[in-house]
């Protein structure tokens, strides 16, 4: 219901979470609006996987395939397959058995079942874990500056204060990740967790190679704290390699706890992610649990479980390929891959060196984003003109520093559109440039 001046306030904002005043959550709510105000514009600002092969068919056929192994898997009784798919079901999941071989086969990282819980989205999983690490208001969380929004936003609500470490083009200044190390312990603070997207990150585009990959786990190890490595992104890669391993399959300290989503690579409205966490928790004298157990009975509290038919979904395209995603996503990174050249070498052509604006971009070798350096801060009010006049969106990067201030830069993504859109957006895009810079 909109709001009515007229009416007396039952509550004050002021009185709600501080959450809800923050520059993030305003993030989100103005960034969807401008894409619901502007319908018609090329949008280089949603980082939606590409739709070209979403079927309800497809869905239908994921949903028997499973049905089928479930019905293997339980000596035929389709009494108990229809109430694994259809009623309340285990909390932990009921594909944490595939998601596990289907990180074998993908990623090399070999866990038990038992060390997966199968979440709504990957923000479930990053909630859930933020939440159990946070004990007391000494605990923080660490992230790369720029960041992802959905790391502020989970530290928001589970009141965790999040301390930012500088990016480089490598993805991670370390001295600056050991220096605030070094700061927090001294302020009397436990960091207990780096969040970081090693391949690809939202918003830069940056990742690590693999020297920084050994020499983070080491640092995880030297100052005691966990990894959270979010890897919506890495079977995008630029080329038929299959890129770099991820930490977790390199981690040999149990110090990276995996999170992963089926948004990207799977079907985005099942709404179905992942969390591996086979870190062992002492809960009693000579008595140890799993971190994943601890995360399941707090999503008992929160969501109760996943959607089995969300996950009888992800577990059919799962079984369709074999268990690799890999296979699955073939023509989609082939799509990407394409997109991104088409970007490049577009902003290119209409931003040459030494002629007009001066516009820079990095070249991410795979992934959805790339990052768009102009010669003028890059406000919201700037983002609607360009909504409106010239029919092109994209993503201010003030929104990922968390602090509401404008700054010359902005980030695109292209894995939505057309061959077509990409033209007549870069074209929106570089008149919107000249039209600022003139």
């Amino acid at each position: 219901m909109p709001a009515d001046d007229n009416l007396d306030a039952l509550l004050d904002l002021d009185t709600l979470h501080a959450s809800l005043r923050h520059a993030n959550v305003e993030s989100m709510t103005f960034l969807n609006e401008v894409a619901q105000l502007f319908p018609d514009a090329v949008s280089f600002a949603a980082g939606r996987p590409c739709e070209r092969y979403l079927s309800v068919e497809a869905v239908h056929r994921y949903i028997d395939l499973y049905r089928d192994h479930l019905a293997k898997e339980l000596d035929g009784d389709l009494a108990k397959v229809h109430r694994t798919m259809l009623q309340y079901g285990r909390t932990k999941g009921i594909i944490d058995d595939l998601v596990a071989e289907h990180l074998a086969v993908d990623e090399a990282i070999h866990v038990d079942r038992e060390s997966v819980v199968v979440t709504v989205g990957c923000q479930e999983a990053l909630f859930l874990t933020l939440r159990a690490l946070r004990r007391t208001e000494r605990d923080v969380v660490l992230t790369v500056r720029p960041a992802y929004v959905g790391i502020t936003g989970a530290a928001l609500l589970t009141d965790m204060r999040l301390l930012s470490v500088a990016d480089s083009p490598g993805g991670l200044d370390f001295d600056d990740l050991e220096r605030v190390l070094r700061e927090a312990r001294e302020e009397g603070l436990r960091p207990r967790a780096l969040y970081i997207v090693a391949d690809f990150a939202n918003p830069s585009g940056a990742t690590l190679d693999l020297p920084s990959r050994y020499r983070l786990l080491e640092l995880a190890e030297a100052y005691d704290f966990l990894v959270l490595e979010d890897n919506p992104y890495g079977f995008f890669t630029g080329d038929d390699e299959d890129g770099l391993p991820t930490l977790k399959s390199l981690d040999r300290s149990q110090r990276v706890v995996y999170l992963g989503s089926f948004g990207k690579t799977g079907v985005p409205g099942a709404r179905v992610g992942y969390v591996v966490a086979d870190q062992r928790i002492a809960v009693a004298e000579d008595q140890t649990a799993l971190l994943a157990d601890q995360l399941a009975r707090l999503k008992s509290m929160l969501t109760v479980n996943t959607s089995p038919i969300g996950q009888a979904v992800i577990g059919g395209r799962l079984l369709e390929h074999n268990l690799s995603l890999r296979a699955a996503t073939l023509r989609e990174r082939q799509i990407y891959r394409e997109n991104r050249r088409q970007v490049t070498e577009g902003l290119a052509r209409r931003f040459p060196p030494g002629k007009g604006p001066e516009v820079t971009w990095n070249g991410p070798r795979g992934g959805f984003f790339l990052v768009l350096d102009v010669p003028f801060p890059v406000t919201d009010e700037l983002l609607e003109h360009a909504g409106r006049e010239h029919k092109v969106l994209f993503t201010p990067m003030h929104h990922f520093y968390g602090d509401g201030v404008p700054v010359p830069r902005m980030r695109l993504s292209a894995s939505q559109l057309t061959a077509d859109e990409i033209e007549t957006g870069l074209d929106a895009l570089a008149r919107f440039i000249h039209e600022q810079v003139d």
